[in-house]
Parts: structure tokens; C-alpha cells; sequence
């Protein structure tokens, strides 16, 4: 049994059938034997967190799923448990393993009752309903029985995922049960990490059920699970000769009237997450008071586009967005940049003109959020949420270089490599200048030789870890320069993650 790791493959709902078949066909495991290991991952997980809980509730399903609750039941009755299974399907459609299991359960004594519509009270609840085959809007008795398990002051746990949530897409079909565990099998399922996953699934732990490895070995996943800093070896600590133009020079451009804070953040972004010198081209009114915030910056008023480009001449690399607007400036300026030819960073209203004049932009980041996603899509935010794997493939086919779908286990797409997951972040996250930060700390890894895809991949990671280690004083109130000196300790891995600011 382990957690969810970091670099793990993620699975379609098809995949995962693909190497239970193999397991079973290929390695000779039994259903019945997986399904047995299953109940008695979920059911040792049970003990070990909440050894004082006496009365255990299992709602069950039809399918194999229900059939793992079976196998819970038996094993924590075996224990002196005060175990309750409710039973939502017609047990006349019970079949095979979860047959195999439901009458070893009964053949113990276990109790069984169909759901009238109450459930009783419990310790712990184990949703062992629909699994990962749901592909419609729970309704009925299993939405009823959902929604009452969510409203009961119980631990709540799901088996492989919780009931309601589509496994493909991390999306939520009518209604889900919200769990405070989930233990999964075989293979990490995707949907178990990106948008309304987060609000269900609590802790994940995997367990591969003594499923030998080379199972997987002809199945390749579409999509993997990042690990804390995915190219750790390229933030080694720096030569002792190392001077500042050898650690990057990035032009951050934005800030329009009103806006002149995002521009800021993006730049001390920037500074503190390892950039050798920032410039930053913003309009004068904000030029001067920034300056005199943070002398570190280099600020050039820029009152109109062919201002930019000298100072873009002078830089490796643009960062181009925050605050920037979409009136005659902003475009303007978008237009140099675009004309620069350097590795670009797009955020905020540089997307918004993109999407106004979509054209492939193959050495670019782009870090969309749902909406600007939608407007790059030519879609409804709600068809980029419904399946974000596809909307971050699609954006990435149209614009080419690298997405960064913002979120809730944001996503990375690039062209020759599965999508990356970041499994960090908080709801805290969710507040003005988040993003703008995010676009200086990829634009600070660029300046500093990383590629693309490893910019993009480092700074969501390193940015969402940061809010993490920031919000450990509370999410409510954290604000996006709370991120800046726990950055700065993440580019040093070196030393200690724990360091104080």
C-alpha cells in the first residue's frame, strides 16, 4: 500500500480493464483474487487510520465494485465489527466475482437490506457503489443514498474512486460522493486528479494488488502524475564563476492602466525564482513606483510598440500578459513581442488577443485558465472543464508549444509527452496575482536554460508546492507574494524545503 506517487502513469477507464485482463490472463490472478486483495487493502487502510471504530457502513453496488464492499463487510465482521451492507441494485443482477463474494459474505452471517431511503448510522462509511464504469448522471436511489452518505458526520471512503465522479475526466455526473480516502487499484485512474476530483476523492493511496509490473509494460498511458520538481538535476547548485547574464535575462511585459500589480508580480516572480536580471516594459505611471519598490527590477516606461523592441532585442527570453489589456497598447505591444522571435511566456489578456487571432506559436508557453481556454477554443467554459485532458491535447494541437491549463490539478501539454498532472495546489491559490506569478516563475526557468516542457512542468510544481507551504497558516487570506521566499526555497533544492523564508 502507498500513497499516490509522484511520476506514476495514469489511466483511461479502458486501460485499466486492459490490465485487469492482462493480470487475470496473462499472470493467471483470478478475479476473485484480485477483488480479495482489493477489500483487504480498503479494509487494512480502515484499521489503521481509525482503529477505535466499531460500526462500519457499506453501501453496495451491482458490479465488481459492489463486490470489493462485500469483501470489506466479511473481513470487518471477521473482526467483531458492527458491519451494515446496503445494497442499492436488484441483487438478481449481481453476477460472477461480486456474486462470489456476496454469498461469502451472507454465508458468514453478514447483514444485508436494501436502501428505503435512510441510512443508518456509522463510524465509518465505505462507498463501494458504481466504480469506474459510470458514464451518466447518478440519479434515483444511488443519487439519494450519495447525497444523504455526504451529509453524515462519518469517515468516508471510496474504493477505487468515489461513486459519481467520471474516471476519465476528474468531472462530476449529477452528484458524487465526497470522500476523505480513496484507495485505489490496478492502475491510478486520471480523473483521480484534475477538476472536481479535488472536492471528492481526499487522500489517494494505490495499491497494485501484487500485480507484477510488466502488466503494463505494452500499455502506454496518455497522461502522468508530476513529481515535486520534475527536473531537479538543472536546479544544482550553481558553478562558484556563475555571473548574472549566465542565470537569464527575461523581459516582463504588462501592466496597463489599473493593472500595474500584475506586471510586479510577475517580475519578483521572476527574481526570486532564480532569474539573473529582469526588465521589466510597463506604462511609466507604474514604472517608477515599481522601481522604487523593488530597486531589483529593471523598469522602462513603454508608451508604444516600437519602444519594445530594444528591450526585447536585449532579452532571452519575454514574458507577456499580466495586466497587459486588450486596448491599442496592450496589442501593440503583443505584436512586438510576437515578432521577437524569443521563447515566450503568454498569460492573461496576451491569450485573451490570441484567441482574437489564433496563429501556432510553437516556441511559446501558453498558461491559460478555463475561461481564456474556452476563448482559445472558440468554446464554453464548461466544455473545457467537462474533459480537460481533451481541451489541453486540443490547445496544444492548435497553438502548438506548450498549454498550461490552470486548475485544479493543472495540466501540462506538450506534443511528444503524455500530460502532466500536478497532484499540488490549494484553494487558498484561488486569489488575484496567483497567475501572474506562475507566469514569472516559468519565464525565470526559461532565462535559465530549461526547455519548454520542463519550465512548464518545474514552475506549476514549483509555484502550487510554494502556495501549499504558505497556506500551511491558512488558506483563507493567502495572497500571491505570500509564494515569493518559499519559491526561492524551492529553486534550491539543496537545502532544507522546510527553510524559513
Amino acid at each position: 500500500m502507498i500513497e499516490s506517487n509522484p511520476g506514476s502513469p495514469l489511466y483511461t477507464t479502458a486501460q485499466v480493464r486492459a490490465l485487469d485482463r492482462a493480470a487475470i490472463e496473462d499472470c493467471g490472478i483470478s478475479g476473485f483474487t484480485l477483488m480479495s486483495r482489493a477489500g483487504e487493502a480498503v479494509f487494512a487502510e480502515i484499521e489503521r487510520r481509525w482503529p477505535a471504530a466499531r460500526r462500519l457502513l457499506v453501501l453496495c453496488g451491482a458490479g465488481n465494485n459492489g463486490g470489493d464492499g462485500y469483501v470489506i463487510a466479511r473481513l470487518a465482521a471477521g473482526q467483531g465489527l458492527d458491519v451494515r451492507v446496503v445494497q442499492l441494485a436488484d441483487p438478481e443482477r449481481i453476477r460472477g466475482d461480486a456474486a462470489t463474494a456476496r454469498a461469502r459474505y451472507l454465508a458468514a452471517g453478514g447483514d444485508e437490506r436494501r436502501f428505503d431511503g435512510s441510512l443508518p448510522a456509522a463510524d465509518v462509511l465505505v462507498d463501494a457503489l458504481l466504480g469506474t464504469g459510470l458514464e451518466r448522471p447518478v440519479e434515483g436511489d444511488f443519487a439519494a443514498a450519495i447525497e444523504q452518505a455526504n451529509a453524515l458526520p462519518v469517515h468516508r471512503v471510496a474504493v477505487d474512486i468515489p461513486s459519481g465522479l467520471n474516471a476519465d475526466t476528474g468531472r462530476i455526473l449529477g452528484v458524487a460522493f465526497r470522500a476523505e480516502l480513496t484507495v485505489s487499484f490496478i492502475g491510478l485512474k486520471r480523473g483521480l486528479f484534475t477538476g472536481e476530483a479535488a472536492d471528492c476523492c481526499g487522500e489517494i493511496i494505490f495499491d497494485g494488488l501484487a500485480v507484477p509490473a510488466c502488466v503494463g509494460a505494452g500499455i502506454e498511458a496518455g497522461a502522468e502524475l508530476l513529481p515535486a520538481c520534475p527536473a531537479r538535476a538543472a536546479l544544482a547548485p550553481r558553478a562558484r564563476s556563475a555571473h548574472k547574464g549566465a542565470a537569464g535575462r527575461l523581459l516582463v511585459v504588462g501592466g496597463d492602466y489599473g493593472y500595474g500589480g500584475a506586471a510586479r508580480l510577475a517580475g519578483e516572480a521572476a527574481l526570486r525564482s532564480g532569474a539573473g536580471l529582469v526588465a521589466l516594459a510597463t506604462r511609466a505611471e507604474h514604472a517608477f513606483a515599481h522601481a522604487a519598490a523593488r530597486p531589483e527590477l529593471m523598469c522602462h516606461p513603454v508608451a508604444e510598440r516600437r519602444e519594445l523592441a530594444a528591450l526585447a532585442g536585449r532579452a532571452d527570453v519575454i514574458a507577456i500578459g499580466p495586466g497587459l489589456g486588450q486596448a491599442s497598447w496592450g496589442r501593440g505591444l503583443l505584436a512586438e513581442a510576437l515578432l521577437s522571435e524569443r521563447p515566450l511566456v503568454l498569460d492573461a489578456d496576451a491569450l485573451n488577443l490570441l484567441a482574437q487571432d489564433p496563429r501556432p506559436l510553437p516556441h511559446a508557453v501558453l498558461t491559460p485558465h478555463p475561461g481564456e481556454a474556452a476563448r482559445l477554443l472558440g468554446c464554453e467554459v464548461g466544455a473545457v472543464e467537462a474533459d480537460r485532458y481533451a481541451a489541453a491535447r486540443e490547445l496544444q494541437r492548435r497553438y502548438a508549444g506548450v498549454v498550461v491549463l490552470k486548475g485544479a490539478g493543472t495540466l501540462i501539454a506538450s506534443a511528444r509527452a503524455p500530460v502532466a498532472v500536478c497532484p499540488f495546489g490549494n484553494p487558498g491559490m484561488a486569489s488575484g496575482g496567483m497567475g501572474d506569478v506562475l507566469t514569472g516563475v516559468i519565464g525565470a526557468l526559461l532565462a535559465q536554460w530549461f526547455s519548454s516542457v520542463d519550465a512548464a512542468r518545474t514552475g506549476v510544481c514549483l509555484h502550487a508546492r510554494a502556495g501549499d507551504v504558505a497556506a500551511a497558516r491558512g488558506e483563507r487570506g493567502l495572497i500571491a507574494s505570500d509564494l515569493f521566499g518559499w519559491l526561492r526555497a524551492g529553486v534550491n533544492p539543496e537545502l532544507d524545503e522546510d527553510m524559513e523564508p
